[in-house]
């Protein structure tokens, strides 16, 4: 009877173990600082929407998050320092799904965004956006000022492959018109430098024109979505669609990325943590103030709004000839039109 007895604790115990177990998975707590890798400099959106992520995040966690800013190669420098990092849950990025899924077409990096889980917390249009003094009235105007001057009207972006360099990709394929573009080494350099009047035309982030837009240093004349886009302290911006109802959504998503091969217990923190952070109110104060959209796209959600991202940016590029290697390659299906 006595070892009958014992041999059920002992099944007892081993079934209250396994049923633990997800729970104490998801329990993981970091021991020491994590780093957020940010592939671009200081100021631009994703800098921006990482420096807020990780002051909520590191409530939860219990640790500090230090974002540590490593320009280079349209981001791809960083991007490969936290790919290559121990996969101990301790070295993030952060960056957008734009960037992310070109790297590979571009030849920038090997790696492609299927080997990231991802999680995204906002979503922000393009603005085609000119110099406050630039003659252009409207979009129609400005189409046509770059069909009459073809090639010569300067464009800036935060470099090839960013999200406004693909917003301009898409523009000219759906415009027909041809423009001089000027990378610069992130989105807040491109904005500064338009307002500065090096370029006369930007087509940046919101995220990262808000600011300018509002003290009227910038035009804005057209936001690449479908729908009005209101800028608090300033007004709304008219869709594209107006001008061009097919012309397709075009903006970027950010948030945080850690390449796959990280403990499980690892990602199940980070999504609980991620989850608390988007739904904060100073990432709802920082949405109002950077006129974005709040999303909560986490692991396979986020995913699937990669690839869609991914069959719409990486084929613009490529047959724009914008792009090295085809998107076929990476087997990325082409979007249907």
């Amino acid at each position: 009877m006595k070892d009958r007895t014992w041999t059920l604790l002992v099944l007892l115990c081993i079934s209250l173990a396994v049923a633990a177990g997800p729970a104490l998975a998801a329990d993981w707590k970091p021991t020491k600082p994590i780093t957020a890798i940010v592939p671009w400099p200081a100021g631009g959106a994703t800098d921006l929407t990482v420096r807020i992520l990780a002051s909520e995040m590191e409530k939860i966690l219990g640790q500090r998050i230090s974002v540590v800013n490593t320009p280079g190669a349209t981001g791809a420098i960083g991007m490969k320092n936290a790919y290559d990092a121990a996969r101990d849950g301790y070295t993030w990025s952060s960056n957008s799904d734009t960037s992310l899924v070109n790297y590979p077409v571009l030849d920038l990096m090997k790696t492609t965004h299927r080997e990231w889980i991802q999680w995204y917390a906002l979503f922000t249009p393009c603005i085609v956006s000119t110099t406050a003094d630039y003659p252009a009235k409207d979009l129609a105007e400005l189409v046509k000022m770059m069909k009459d001057k073809p090639g010569q009207v300067p464009v800036a972006s935060a470099g090839v492959g960013s999200s406004g360099h693909t917003a301009l990709e898409v523009f000219k394929s759906v415009t027909g018109v041809t423009v001089r573009h000027v990378p610069y080494a992130g989105g807040n350099p491109a904005v500064v430098a338009t307002v500065a009047g090096e370029s006369n035309v930007v087509m940046q982030l919101s995220m990262e024109q808000a600011d300018m837009i509002r003290a009227k240093k910038l035009k804005p004349l057209a936001n690449l979505s479908n729908r009005i886009l209101n800028i608090s302290g300033y007004g709304e911006i008219p869709p594209v669609t107006t001008w061009y109802p097919n012309f397709p959504l075009t903006g970027s998503h950010f948030g945080i990325m850690i390449p796959k091969g990280v403990p499980s217990e690892v990602i199940a923190a980070v999504s609980k943590a991620f989850d608390v952070a988007a739904n904060s109110e100073a990432l709802k104060k920082f949405a109002d103030q950077k006129a974005v959209i709040l999303v909560n796209l986490k692991e396979d959600e986020a995913m699937k709004m990669a690839e869609e991202t991914a069959s719409i940016t990486t084929w613009t590029l490529f047959d724009n000839g914008a792009a090295k290697i085809s998107p076929a390659q990476f087997n990325i299906a082409k979007p249907k039109r």
